[in-house]
């Protein structure tokens, strides 16, 4: 049976599955409300969980090799995920317990508030920055040291073409795999965090201009804001380095690829800040300052950007992300952070090739989706972050 068949039993048994459960249900319950208007799609939806957990267990439990003795990848895969969601899951639960029972008060009262997904997210986020900033001292070998050993498989086994000295194996020319991941948080989570800082002091600093002067200034930078924002950011933003190669290269191509971007990233930065900051000018305090005789550095920086810090932490993680995940589409094109520096986007272009060699050594087609996974991961976290500073922001309950 083709697999379009199988979708499509499992569909019509999950549907069936659920009316007849639904009409069980109210049988044996005397017709209870929340059974009687139970719509069915919502029974449907429960059987289809029910049915994908059942087949996500019996998938987990069947063999890593194959009666031919090639090995299962995608078992393989899939068992390496549910035990990395477990563990997450485990440790966020642990770091939320431990934030509740030390600190500050303050802390620990934000640690109750917390949900486990932002609870994951900060440790992520905290695991990530550890990583950064002491890549030196974590890495066991250089990010553009080189050896004599190239394409070593993943695990460390010799018998499998590893070797205890590259646990995550080498690349093709004879890099360690694990040293350059270390270095790629480094290098491009740092960058991609710096960026965003730029971004978010033009932006932040030239919205709050605009809303608090009004008039020709607020019209002259809202026009040049709608004119880069009418141009798609990430071919703008090949473009311009494409241009800039002309004329730098190395480490200065990186330097501009962060001023490119960042000035880029801040026309959204500054929409935000304009609105914003459009709706306090207004207040009483603020025609209370200009009575004082307070000038523009003040109400910007003490009256107006306090007033702003919630939403803007919530707009800086979003940013942050796609910041983050350009960067790495333009070091996988070949125009974002330049050798020898290590880049997560980078490492998934060079060593895509070997996904070519799933079918028999899954270790060697892991390669890849370590840099891609890192990626993946730290996108993830900030999200889980910014939705509870924005649900604590809106004043929401759970």
């Amino acid at each position: 049976m083709s697999a379009w068949l199988w979708i499509v039993a499992l569909l019509a048994g999950s549907l069936a599955v659920g009316w007849l459960g639904r009409f069980a249900a109210q049988k044996a319950t005397g017709n209870k409300p929340v059974y009687r208007d139970m719509p069915l799609a919502v029974a449907f939806g429960y059987a289809l969980g029910v049915a994908l957990l059942a087949l996500a267990v019996w998938y987990y439990f069947q063999p890593t090799v194959q009666e031919t003795g090639v090995a299962n990848a995608g078992v393989m895969f899939f068992r390496w995920a549910v035990h990395g969601f477990f563990g997450f899951a485990v440790a966020a639960w642990l770091f939320r317990l431990l934030g509740r029972s030390l600190g500050t008060a303050a802390s620990r009262k934000l640690f109750r508030q917390m949900p486990l997904t932002a609870a994951f997210g900060i440790l992520v986020i905290i695991i990530y920055a550890v990583t950064a900033i002491f890549a030196g001292l974590l890495a066991p070998h250089g990010q553009a040291e080189v050896f004599a050993q190239a394409n070593i498989v993943p695990g460390g086994n010799p018998a499998l073409g590893g070797n205890p000295d590259f646990p995550l194996g080498t690349d093709q020319i004879g890099r360690d795999i694990l040293s350059r991941l270390i270095y790629g948080a480094q290098n491009t989570v740092g960058i991609a965090f710096a960026t965003t800082l730029i971004a978010f002091f033009l932006g932040g600093s030239l919205g709050f201009l605009a809303a608090t002067l009004r008039g020709w200034m607020d019209q002259l930078l809202s026009r040049a804001v709608d004119v880069l924002m009418a141009i798609p950011s990430l071919i703008f933003s090949l473009l311009l380095i494409t241009v800039a190669s002309a004329w730098v290269s190395g480490f200065g191509l990186t330097v501009a690829m962060v001023l490119i971007i960042a000035v880029i990233d801040s026309t959204r930065v500054f929409r935000l800040a304009r609105a914003v900051g459009m709706n306090i000018v207004v207040m009483d305090y603020i025609e209370a300052a200009k009575l004082r005789g307070e000038g523009l550095p003040y109400l910007i920086f003490k009256e107006i950007l306090p007033n702003a810090t919630a939403p803007l932490l919530a707009e800086f993680g979003l940013r942050f992300c796609f910041v983050f995940l350009t960067i790495s589409a333009l070091s996988f094109l070949g125009l974002g952070i330049q050798p020898p520096l290590a880049d997560w986007g980078t490492m998934v272009k060079d060593l895509s090739a070997f996904i070519n060699y799933a079918g028999f050594a899954p270790l060697a087609a892991s390669v890849p989706l370590l840099a891609a996974g890192a990626i993946a991961l730290l996108t993830v976290a900030v999200n889980f972050v910014v939705d509870w500073m924005l649900q604590r922001s809106s004043g929401l309950k759970e």
